[in-house]
């Protein structure tokens, strides 16, 4: 039964990843829609995209993280 918990509290930290790779793909959409409407704005667009990018994919690095901990800390 605990195993069993704890397979699920790691699927779960994993869905961090999930969420985060649908949020990025979002974020690109809009960008390249952005892009498309004002040309003249493409390398500020870029960047606030890039940037925001990076600053998710760490909620799926934490994701990741905290799955290990759970894992291999509370399931040894």
């Amino acid at each position: 039964m605990e195993k069993g918990l704890i397979a699920i509290a790691a699927a779960l930290a994993v869905m961090t990843g999930m969420v985060t790779g649908i949020g990025e793909a979002s974020v690109a959409r809009q960008a390249v829609e952005s892009i498309g409407k004002n040309p003249d704005a493409a390398d500020k667009i870029r960047s606030m995209a890039i940037l925001g990018a990076a600053i998710s994919e760490t909620c799926a690095i934490y994701g990741m993280l905290v799955a290990f901990l759970i894992i291999f800390v509370l399931g040894a």
